[in-house]
């Protein structure tokens, strides 16, 4: 608690990798990526991850740190991403913790909720029903916390009925019961914002852009690697519209259309998971110049380091 961490969220294709690093540049700061989905290797271009050059000299951490095969948690995340912010400030640096997956940021700012241990007999059975059915079922007993998540995130899904099942008690009232009652960390924290059309234009152009630097080569060389059959590969978006492509089973265009389409519905969601976070400053974009919105965060930052 004794330094502050700056955090930047939002939905995807407001902005954040861009603004962090900008902000980085002017207060000699460090990036800590809070995606869920940046933390596979060779998951670079239909993960959005910024390259070296993209990068301009500012280290990025809890970038390509596992396997595509690796099942990451929430608590992988939070040990990487501790040690990295004590890195960082060891460094004498700010560290800056960027991204869109909300479920890592409350972790690593209040703390991991304590659920029961699973059921491996439910967790099996589980596993065999298909994700929209498995989906539809969390929507049911645990709407709070199915939208916190993907639909075809099936590991979390499984989890979050799992404890049902065994517990009786939805998943999310274990998150608001076991919370840590204090901020594990000190923090000033931003929302980003745009006008709705604007990131779903974004996300159009950010598409086009994915194909256009060698997305299915690089789904191609995912799946020759023997990763097409990972949980990663099976959930993320960009990955799993574009291996039906290279199997023949749509087109080109149809694959096109399923990522913008599915990336709509994920940033819709996002949208509505950051709108109620009162402890974090909401900053649309759209009303500020860029240098105006690192002022006010600089400011802000000076403000509560007083």
């Amino acid at each position: 608690m004794e330094n502050k961490i700056v955090v930047i969220a939002g939905a995807t294709a407001t902005g954040k990798t861009d603004l962090a690093i900008q902000l980085a540049k002017k207060i000699d700061g460090e990036i800590v990526s809070a995606d869920s989905m940046m933390v596979y290797k060779y998951m670079d271009i239909g993960t959005a991850k910024p390259t070296q050059q993209e990068q301009e000299g500012i280290r990025h951490y809890v970038i390509d740190v596992v396997e595509p095969s690796y099942n990451f948690s929430v608590k992988d995340f939070l040990k990487e991403a501790d040690r990295s912010i004590s890195e960082i400030q060891e460094k004498g640096k700010i560290p800056i913790v960027a991204g869109g997956t909300w479920l890592y940021i409350q972790a690593l700012l209040y703390g991991l909720s304590e659920a029961p241990k699973g059921n491996p007999e439910i967790r099996e059975e589980l596993y065999k029903e298909n994700n929209k059915k498995l989906y539809k079922k969390l929507k049911e007993v645990d709407k709070e916390y199915a939208q916190k998540i993907h639909q075809n995130d099936k590991r979390r899904i499984v989890r979050a009925l799992e404890v049902f099942y065994e517990t009786g008690k939805p998943f999310s009232s274990f998150q608001k019961e076991h919370s840590f009652k204090e901020k594990r960390y000190d923090f000033v924290g931003f929302i980003l914002q745009r006008d709705r059309e604007q990131i779903m234009k974004r996300i159009e152009e950010r598409v086009e852009k994915m194909f256009q630097k060698g997305l299915i080569e690089e789904v191609k060389n995912l799946m020759e690697m023997g990763y097409e059959n990972s949980l990663t590969a099976k959930q993320a978006i960009g990955y799993k519209e574009v291996i039906p492509y290279l199997k023949g089973e749509i087109s080109l265009e149809e694959a096109k259309e399923s990522i913008i389409k599915n990336t709509k519905v994920f940033a819709k969601r996002q949208i509505r998971t950051f709108r109620n976070k009162l402890e974090f400053d909401h900053i649309t974009l759209s009303d500020y110049t860029n240098n105006k919105i690192l002022d006010t965060i600089i400011e802000r930052l000076q403000l509560q380091r007083r």
